[in-house]
């Protein structure tokens, strides 16, 4: 019996230090995708904990996967932001395994203060030098062979940004991100709270936690803004930072560099989604570097766009989802470093410069160009209630300009009672796909409703309203939302945008002003209706203005705004859609 009990006990420890042993294929195993990649070739041999010295003293700690009997080989760097866990360190293990068993030394690196390095953290401060202290680390590797790329999303998209003039790169694979992180907390003038709280709250001590949807919403309520993350939980000082330093400011330059989306070195595979707050700056981030970066990297640069959020898979209303978002941005990874680094022929599917999911059709197609070349940016008028309806939701949606003058439409807008966020692009449990009903309900959201449409309608490319506004504060928003009403009735999210800008002494004559949407790429079904929301706020996506002209971080008596959107002859309000033929 003893013997048997012995035997047991042996197989069992046997079994768990197999599965040690290979917790990182087993991981892999469970969320990486397999099919359509090439098979592996190698064994792996793991180093955890290899240092590396920033400028300053500072050790950066990494876990370096290599294929065993590769003397040397190309290597792929990655810089993660994330605290050391057992769900982290089996994710990124698991990724460099995946790599390295196919043929390349991979570097699994914390960044300062993250993972296993030292240091204090701080979002985005000192990736630069800490990585450009990396590289020349990497060089002195006797398994180093010269040819280097980078991979990673969101901040580690940033650790990227942040080395893409530096020669050692053949090649780089950023998702989720842009080389200008200032202009995304700043949209339109207005601060993009939801986001800037649900990261710092995420990141602000020692070991990262997933704040709730109580820590957000506390926060938020309460003036003044910059109080939001001690309402919250504590004060952060990176989201005071982010708060009161504007993209232009010293800050932000130090942070994000100058131009380099323009100076980037290597071709780059961008992979975005079209409900990520990153959107916009990272579709021009593509067009900046195919228009004016050095004619290898233009060429050979490709653009992703997918049904993602910021790192999730958006739901539609059907309560369908288009598949599993880490497999699907992780697939293009062996191919493109394949043929970067090893000089295997370009994949087929990464031989257009473009890839688009076309939402509501829910299919990808492939693109020579962004912005598709052949939409047609086409006007569609904000026109009164027909026979003159007095109802504010009855607004129209017109193809045809207007030919004669129509009495405004009016609201006010209270800071103390914003619109509440329903979708969107940020970070955080409110973003993705939305029913509006509620929403549209409020007395200060106006609302504009096509006809019933006859043939499908594919909308794809950059969104801008055109405004004739009025208002009574100094300083006020305008908000706008492009929706998808489906033949029941209800409502649905597509993209939006907001202006926020002074007036003088109040504004209460019509003042043109031009409110950038996101960018998307939407087939509107036959019996849908096109519609547009124009309001003063959605919170809290973003930030609420007070409306007083001040300090907005500071503020903490908002005051009533009466506000004025103009229509008609001589002040013809419009969405401007870039339309593709069908």
């Amino acid at each position: 019996m003893k013997k048997w009990l012995l035997m047991g006990l042996f197989s069992l420890l046997s079994a768990f230090g197999w599965l040690y042993a290979a917790r990182y294929e087993v991981a892999g195993w469970a969320f990486l995708p397999f099919d359509g990649i090439r098979p592996a070739e190698h064994r792996v041999c793991v180093e955890h904990g290899v240092a590396t010295t920033a400028p300053d003293g500072v050790v950066l700690r990494a876990d370096v996967h290599r294929p065993c009997a590769l003397t040397k080989a190309p290597t792929i760097l990655v810089r993660i932001p994330f605290s050391r866990g057992l769900k982290n360190e089996l994710g990124a293990g698991a990724l460099a395994h995946y790599w390295a068993a196919r043929g390349y030394n991979t570097v699994i690196q914390g960044t300062r203060g993250r993972y296993k390095s030292g240091g204090t953290y701080y979002p985005l401060r000192n990736e630069r030098a800490d990585g450009i202290a990396t590289l020349e680390w990497l060089k002195r590797q006797p398994w180093f062979d010269g040819r280097l790329a980078t991979w990673g999303a969101s901040a580690y998209g940033y650790t990227q940004w942040a080395i893409s003039d530096q020669n050692d790169l053949r090649a780089l694979n950023i998702q989720i991100a842009s080389s200008r992180f200032g202009a995304m907390f700043h949209q339109g003038g207005a601060f993009a709270l939801e986001s800037a709280l649900y990261w710092a709250l995420y990141s602000r001590g020692a070991v990262d936690v997933v704040p709730s949807v109580e820590m957000i919403d506390r926060g938020v309520r309460g003036w003044p803004l910059i109080e939001a993350d001690d309402r919250s939980a504590e004060n952060v000082a990176f989201f005071d930072d982010w708060l009161t330093h504007t993209p232009s400011d010293d800050y932000w330059r130090e942070i994000d560099g100058i131009d380099r989306a323009r100076k980037i070195v290597a071709p780059v595979l961008l992979m975005a989604g079209w409900l990520d707050p990153f959107l916009p700056t990272q579709l021009q981030d593509f067009v900046t570097i195919r228009r004016e970066a050095a004619p290898h990297v233009a060429a050979g640069s490709r653009l992703i766009v997918g049904p993602w959020t910021h790192a999730d898979t958006i739901r539609f209303p059907d309560g369908t989802t288009p598949g599993d978002y880490r497999s699907a941005t992780v697939a293009p990874s062996i191919p493109w470093f394949d043929h970067h680094l090893q000089g295997r022929p370009l994949a087929a599917s990464l031989t257009a410069p473009v890839q688009i999911y076309v939402m509501g059709e829910n299919v990808w197609r492939a693109e020579q160009e962004w912005p598709v070349a052949r939409a047609k940016p086409t006007a569609y008028y904000l026109a009164s209630p027909a026979a003159g309806g007095a109802d504010r939701k009855a607004g129209r949606l017109l193809i045809e300009a207007p030919k004669q003058a129509e009495p405004p439409a009016t609201y006010i807008y209270d800071p103390n009672n914003p619109v509440p966020t329903r979708g969107g692009a940020m970070l955080g449990w409110r973003a993705g796909i939305k029913e509006q009903s509620d929403v549209e309900a409020r007395a200060d959201v106006l609302l504009f409703t096509s006809d019933p449409l006859p043939a499908e309608l594919e909308v794809t490319g950059p969104v801008s309203a055109v405004l004739h506004v009025g208002t009574s504060a100094r300083n006020t928003d305008f908000t706008v939302k492009l929706v998808d009403v489906h033949p029941d009735g209800k409502a649905y999210n597509v993209t939006d945008g907001i202006m926020r800008r002074s007036y003088p002494a109040g504004a209460p004559s019509a003042t043109e002003i031009t409110v950038e949407l996101a960018p998307t790429s939407m087939l509107f079904r036959i019996g849908h209706r096109l519609r547009v929301e124009v309001s003063s706020s959605n919170f809290p996506r973003f930030d609420r203005n007070p409306n007083t002209g001040g300090d907005i971080a500071r503020e903490t008596k908002p005051i009533v705004a009466n506000q004025t959107l103009f229509l008609g002859r001589g002040v013809p309000s419009r969405i401007i859609l870039p339309i593709v033929p069908r």
